[in-house]
């Protein structure tokens, strides 16, 4: 896909600039196994993730560090959602061009809506009301009213907008312009662009501090990550991590900025890098697997969850010890990541075909 190519294009193109940190290599084999033994239990919830080449989403206990359901039929999902309450779950089909909203217990679907071209990320706003799409086909954004699954808003930004996060609020959408070198701002409550902030090459994706006086973007251009404040909306400072940065993600106490080094598919990077958040500076290098990009976090920060986009795994990082504790296999390019702290029952159906139809959005009522 052109989104894929831009991203690998772009990371090799500032190799020379990773940092040189101690790497904490990780275990794989029997030494993963015995660590996910001790972990077991330790977070509850599911792990949802977007397997673009697989065209199919995985449901990953968070317990037992296990694959509960794989459900296929959504073509090229690139990214996906846990909706702020846990019970729905937003896709994006790069190949179809839609998102799709599905019950994240029963797996039913709610329904789809078009977006623009080539979409790749979708979130929901924190009162849940909202759904947004970046487009990079055609450099939009789709804004999606939740209860109807209609597109309400088209939101012209910068070049090909990849990554996007609501700030906590949620009175503000920032979206990473991965062509150009913005962050396009968009106002939630008028679904309008109101500035682009300069923050450097490529930037990819973006994660909000918790109180959201800062919001941090990947640049995947400069193998950096930029640090915004964002009552000035300007650019405050910059720290070099791995080869090829895409993802990032802050835990939720606020202390450490993950940041997830995909590198090239001929050259891959196999490391996220830890920032401390009060330094701004990397204190780890975690080796992860072939081509680290999607991270998310658990609501406790003990656990961060990585997908490795070329070793088609995930895996478990507990952030006391800085260290691999658990790997899971999943499908193809396994690429969006995203936590719900509602547990899938033991009676969950292990593998299911989406019946997506011709489906437009529907009413879902108050429900």
């Amino acid at each position: 896909m052109a989104r894929r190519t831009l991203l690998l294009l772009a990371g090799a193109v500032a190799v020379a600039a990773a940092v040189a940190v101690a790497v904490v290599v990780a275990t794989g084999g029997d030494g993963s196994q015995s660590a996910a033994a001790e972990h077991s239990g330790v977070v509850e919830g599911t792990v949802w993730v977007a397997n673009e080449d697989g065209a199919s989403l995985t449901a990953i206990d968070a317990a037992r560090n296990d694959v509960a359901a794989t459900l296929t039929g959504i073509e090229g999902p690139h990214n996906l959602q846990v909706s702020p309450d846990g019970k729905n779950v937003w896709a994006v089909s790069g190949h179809d061009a839609m998102a799709v909203m599905l019950d994240a217990r029963g797996f039913q679907v709610h329904g789809s809506v078009p977006t623009g071209e080539e979409p790749a990320h979708v979130v929901v706003t924190p009162d849940g009301r909202t759904a947004y799409t970046t487009n990079g086909g055609d450099d939009t954004v789709t804004a999606i009213d939740v209860a109807t699954i209609k597109a309400v808003a088209t939101i012209p930004v910068g070049s090909y907008p990849h990554g996007m996060r609501p700030s906590p609020d949620g009175k503000w959408l920032y979206v990473a312009n991965a062509k150009g070198t913005t962050l396009s701002v968009i106002n939630t409550s008028t679904n309008v662009k109101v500035a682009d902030v300069e923050v450097g090459q490529g930037p990819v994706q973006v994660a909000f501090s918790p109180d959201g006086r800062f919001v941090y973007a990947s640049l995947n251009g400069e193998n950096a990550v930029a640090k915004v404040e964002v009552a000035k909306r300007k650019l405050v400072g910059k720290v070099a991590v791995g080869v090829g940065p895409i993802q990032t993600y802050v835990s939720p106490d606020g202390r450490y900025l993950l940041v997830a080094n995909q590198g090239t598919e001929e050259s891959p990077s196999k490391t996220v890098s830890i920032v401390d958040t009060a330094s701004f500076e990397v204190v780890e290098t975690v080796e992860t697997g072939e081509g680290a990009h999607g991270v998310v976090i658990d609501p406790s920060s003990r656990h961060a969850y990585v997908t490795n986009i070329y070793g088609d795994d995930v895996v478990v990082i507990d952030l006391l010890e800085r260290s691999v504790v658990a790997r899971i296999p999943v499908g193809s390019k396994p690429n969006g990541i995203s936590f719900s702290s509602l547990a899938l029952g033991p009676e969950t159906e292990q593998e299911v075909e989406l019946d997506l139809g011709d489906m437009g959005g529907m009413d879902m009522g108050d429900g």
